[in-house]
């Protein structure tokens, strides 16, 4: 994923050892650097230290970042010494750049405490988030009050603010696709497009009658078909699928394909059930499970919410999303439940097991389609079991009643508990999960929830609550 360029405020006050300034920027640099960072931020030419401590540092300092708008996505606030609350926050207000801001203070040593040593960042932090507060300026703390920024937990704090980073930066002017008509049995996957474009999420709507008119259009024999064909059989093994059905797939894939590009989308949502096996004779959950698995978030039965929460948890942890049912219980068990889908899933979320060869999964017809739809038109689902490990979940909805977007968000883990059964499928335990079935419940939600193989919640409740300024639950 592309690096996180971070713009770097060094507060500095001259009540306190000034020289804390130079060694502390030199320091939280080279840690920036280390942890993979891009950095805009005032040199010791531009200011003393390199610090913003007058108005004229404060206005340096956001006329350089307004240079660089397009590619800041967040900023690092640090606090050597005490620091100058207003010039911190007049900084800010001037660059108008509406991007996370992370507060960083520096700890004392017990060791130093004399007034060339003393650095009291401790109060001074107080002071800055007073201020940024009074300006109205949104701004994420770190896990300790004061940390050493050469510390492990710092980094792990600074990774955590580079997903929230990601996050903003990838829902802010993203653009999903929306191919062909809400289902008619799947009255749950409603959503507003004008809630979604309020924050900047735009929907680009396809009629299934275009993109088979396109497919049409399209020969078996053309180059960018036959690469197509190619991309499916080294992503998955076809098994027994019918020639029809896969030349159909790869030409409905370079339409989509085409459609992605054209009209500059970063993930979609398609329509399958059951007009695509009923009039076209194949179902596209091969095609979205490789987008999904290149980090193109494609989520089934257009559900546009779930693909924008598909898409947060993919740019926050920088692994693939897939779309599941909280589906069934799982015996007795309070806490355990089974997830489920077709499936589409992307293939980096299978165990091993359920690969045929190291990393290629097999496809299948549909299970569940094939008792009402002739087996020979719905091949293209990928089955297979998901990998034991912790994961985060999250559902988007647009709430018109509220005028509104709401969401939950938490962690849990699939097991290897026993389980047989078809399509892509897993044992959860989520702590006190009966509490958040029965929250799902009593808010209206979907059934639907995008799941990640990752410890994202606290960075994606950050992002989406505190900085896109959606209602969000964490569960804990």
């Amino acid at each position: 994923m592309k690096p996180v360029t971070l713009g770097v405020i060094v507060g500095n006050r001259g009540f306190f050892p000034s020289h804390l300034c130079e060694t502390g920027r030199a320091t939280v640099l080279e840690v920036l650097q280390q942890e993979g960072f891009n950095v805009v931020a005032v040199s010791p030419e531009d200011t003393p230290y390199g610090s913003v401590e007058s108005l004229s540092d404060a206005q340096k300092c956001a006329d350089l970042f307004k240079q660089h708008r397009d590619e800041i996505d967040g900023v690092l606030v640090t606090l050597p010494n005490f620091g100058d609350e207003r010039a911190i926050a007049n900084t800010l207000r001037w660059a108008g750049l509406d991007v996370p801001v992370l507060v960083h203070a520096f700890a004392d040593d017990m060791t130093k405490m004399d007034l060339h040593w003393r650095r009291d960042s401790f109060c001074g932090k107080m002071s800055a988030c007073n201020n940024l507060h009074q300006y109205g300026i949104k701004y994420s703390l770190t896990s300790l009050h004061t940390m050493d920024p050469e510390s492990d937990a710092f980094r792990a704090d600074l990774q955590d603010f580079a997903r929230v980073c990601r996050v903003v930066r990838g829902l802010r002017n993203a653009r999903i696709g929306f191919l062909g008509a809400r289902p008619p049995a799947f009255n749950t996957v409603r959503f507003s497009e004008k809630l979604l474009e309020r924050t900047g999420i735009s929907v680009e709507t396809l009629d299934l009658s275009d993109v088979y008119g396109r497919v049409e259009r399209l020969a078996s024999d053309d180059p960018r078909v036959r690469a197509k064909l190619d991309q499916i059989r080294e992503y998955v093994a076809t098994g027994r699928a019918p020639d029809i059905s896969l030349d159909r797939m790869a030409r409905f894939g370079v339409v989509v394909d085409d459609w992605m590009v054209e009209s500059n989308l970063q993930a979609s949502a398609i329509q399958c059930w059951t007009s695509m096996e009923e009039y076209f004779g194949v179902v596209p959950c091969t095609l979205m499970s490789i987008m999904s698995n290149n980090l193109m978030s494609s989520a089934c039965e257009t559900d546009v919410a779930g693909t924008v929460a598909m898409q947060a948890l993919a740019l926050a942890s920088g692994r693939p999303s897939a779309l599941v049912d909280w589906n069934n219980n799982y015996g007795d068990d309070p806490d355990k439940g089974v997830v489920f889908h077709c499936s589409n899933l992307p293939k980096s979320v299978f165990k091993a097991e359920s690969l045929i060869s190291e990393d290629i999964p097999l496809m299948k017809d549909h299970d569940i389609l094939s008792n009402t739809v002739p087996r020979e038109q719905t091949w293209g689902t990928i089955h297979g079991r998901v990998q034991a490990e912790p994961f985060t979940y999250l559902r988007i909805s647009t709430d018109d009643y509220k005028g509104a977007i709401t969401g939950y968000v938490g962690e849990g883990a699939l097991t290897d508990d026993p389980l047989m059964t078809f399509g892509g499928y897993g044992v959860v335990q989520v702590p006190n999960y009966q509490k958040l079935l029965a929250y799902i419940c009593e808010n209206g939600y979907e059934h639907h929830v995008s799941i990640n193989l990752s410890k994202t919640a606290a960075a994606v409740q950050e992002a989406l609550g505190k900085y896109m300024g959606w209602e969000m639950y964490h569960h804990r």
